[in-house]
């Protein structure tokens, strides 16, 4: 018989008071109990509602009947057939949104834990595994995989998987993307990703780092190379700011900087130096997943005070419920209907006042949510030492400006057929942010399982 409980079964997770000062994983997840507890929650429904909402399509009833099991390697196996980074999907992705969203058991309780169990399952397999991932054949034709982030990776998986040989090119010195430069520790430790990258590269896929497309190679030479079809992977690295005064002080950063430098630099770990100033009041300017990134690491690099500015009210946040909950908790102060007008320094050039101006909300704008206005003469100033912009980011122009014949639209995204992934330039698929603008890490592997598919037909089909 299912277990009718109503709620999920709650995970464990480090007190609020502990956990704002270290870098350790704020979840702790489920235990074996735990886990088959809340596996047993699923109905098994006929239809599978829960994969329809899956971007790429986890047979999610199938590896929860294993959960029920105990057969938790059997459940990993059917979830890596469609799925290559389970133990980071299990940990980001928003399912309340997406999987959890479609689940019978949501009408009149919580939907069942699908995200908790797939990281149970993941770190369980990571565990206990012993199992090495086999080489498939060779097929004798090779694919670029340009960006080695969710969507570059994914779409890296799969072609290796139908023995297509990869090459991974990625700008940075690491492999991951967002996954090891934007996400933190405390929400996805860099052990994990590092693991599911290791598992691609004994599948036979190739990883070069430090290497930036259309700066020391361009698309036409890796074509000249050999290279039967390119997958553009590359992402949206390029920070927006708001263009209001004193944004160039000392002490204001993009969110990409700043989590780029605590990630990648270490800045959290006493031993590691860091270019980050000593910050004790901070204003991080937004109301995204990556502004509440931003907000908690502050707060875990020593800041007493830490504000979110959010020019909209709280429920149009785009933040997933749970991280703006883990802020509160943390004690992460929330300023809504707020926005600064321009960031004051003092006589050495640094950072030192914050002005903002209060707003209403007025009618809906395109998007649906209610524009906000400005309150007149509403303007008042907090004392601040940093701040974090962190309102979006766009595609980098270089691959675009250095390949002939593919197009972007006005926003600097790659244009792509939605279905195939392809872009205007013969050969080249493009997923991801480069695609989408900033958007969800499943969204991207979404978008480069479709590309790995339409690369293999396109390339079988000049065969043929």
């Amino acid at each position: 018989m299912p277990n009718m409980q109503m709620e999920k079964t709650p995970i464990p997770e480090q007190k609020p008071e502990v956990r704002r000062h270290n870098f350790e994983e704020v979840s702790q997840g489920y235990t074996e109990e735990m886990a088959r507890n809340e596996a047993q929650r699923c109905l098994n429904c006929k239809n599978k509602p829960c994969v329809s909402g899956c971007p790429v399509g986890v047979h999610i009833p199938d590896f929860i009947a294993h959960v029920v099991k105990g057969e938790y390697e059997e459940a990993f196996q059917t979830i890596k057939l469609t799925n290559s980074l389970p133990a980071v999907c299990g940990r980001v992705c928003p399912q309340e949104s997406q999987c959890e969203s479609k689940c019978v058991r949501g009408i009149k309780g919580e939907p069942v834990g699908i995200g908790r169990l797939e990281r149970f399952v993941a770190d369980w397999h990571m565990q206990h595994g012993s199992d090495k991932a086999q080489k498939v054949p060779s097929n004798g034709h090779k694919v670029a995989v340009i960006g080695a982030g969710p969507a570059g990776l994914t779409c890296a998986g799969d072609l290796a998987a139908k023995g297509y040989q990869v090459t991974v090119f990625e700008a940075l010195h690491v492999a991951g993307g967002v996954l090891m430069y934007g996400i933190p520790q405390f929400r996805l430790p860099k052990e994990i990703v590092q693991k599911e990258i290791d598992a691609l590269k004994e599948k036979g896929v190739e990883i070069n780092t430090d290497m930036v497309i259309g700066k020391v190679l361009e698309i036409d030479e890796l074509f000249d190379m050999g290279y039967e079809a390119m997958f553009v992977g590359t992402g949206a690295g390029l920070p927006n700011f708001m263009n209001i005064p004193g944004e160039d002080l000392v002490g204001t950063y993009s969110a990409n900087e700043f989590l780029t430098r605590v990630n990648l630099m270490k800045a959290y770990k006493p031993e590691y130096d860091t270019p980050i100033l000593d910050v004790k009041r901070v204003a991080v300017v937004g109301g995204g997943n990556v502004a509440m990134d931003a907000a908690r690491t502050a707060l875990r690099l020593g800041a007493e005070e830490v504000h979110i500015i959010y020019r909209r009210a709280e429920e149009q946040m785009p933040a997933r419920k749970e991280e703006v909950h883990h802020a509160k908790e943390e004690g992460v102060i929330f300023d809504f209907l707020t926005s600064p007008v321009q960031i004051l320094g003092d006589e050495n050039g640094r950072v030192s006042e914050v002005e903002c101006v209060k707003m209403e909300l007025g009618e809906p704008d395109a998007s649906g949510r209610r524009r906000p206005v400005e309150i007149p003469d509403s303007k008042f100033k907090t004392s601040v030492d940093c701040v974090v912009m962190a309102i979006g980011n766009s595609p980098n122009p270089l691959i675009r400006s250095t390949t002939k014949g593919l197009e972007a639209n006005r926003k600097g995204c790659i244009v792509v057929d939605e279905e195939t992934m392809k872009t205007t330039r013969e050969g080249v698929y493009a997923a991801g942010d480069a695609v989408s603008g900033a958007a969800t890490v499943i969204l991207a592997m979404g978008g480069g399982k479709a590309a790995a598919k339409s690369i293999d037909e396109y390339i079988q089909g000049k065969v043929k």
